[in-house]
């Protein structure tokens, strides 16, 4: 079940894989994330010291979760893969000029997972021909439903 989708990451960028990752959260983190109170559409991700952290996520506190704790909403959170994708992905990060970006935050087995994608950048005219492509589908079905009712 998805939580939160980042949607600009597909007009922003070109996602050649996905990554399913655990996030490190505090407990007020989560009451918040179940209750609808996260975005990830700012958010990066990068490599440090051979570790993946997530920055720019913000996760509104709530008032009533977090009393005896000050929240920091957007905290740097570390992400848990396995060291094999971890070495993966730094060479293709650093190598190939790829970039990591966060896709989309869901629960799986009863844990927050966060998928991220290794993107590369679009340039203007791409996301031009992508929009060009989305509205002529768009017309395409219109014609089609308007054919099939004659």
């Amino acid at each position: 079940m998805s939580i939160v989708q980042n949607k600009k990451a597909f007009h922003d960028y070109f996602i050649e894989e996905k990554y399913e990752a655990g996030i490190i959260l505090e407990g007020w983190e989560v009451k918040a994330i179940r209750d609808n109170r996260t975005n990830i559409k700012e958010a990066y991700v990068i490599i440090q010291r051979g570790e993946i952290y997530l920055i720019g996520c913000h996760i509104t506190p709530m008032g009533a979760a977090s009393t005896h704790i000050r929240p920091d909403a957007i905290r740097t959170r570390k992400l848990l893969l396995h060291s094999e994708e971890i070495a993966k992905l730094i060479g293709k990060v650093e190598r190939s000029g790829y970039t990591l970006v966060p896709i989309d935050m869901h629960f799986k087995g009863g844990r927050i997972k966060i998928e991220i994608g290794l993107a590369k950048g679009k340039k203007q005219y791409d996301k031009r021909n992508a929009e060009k492509e989305r509205d002529w589908e768009r017309d395409k079905a219109r014609i089609m439903r308007a054919a099939n009712k004659k």
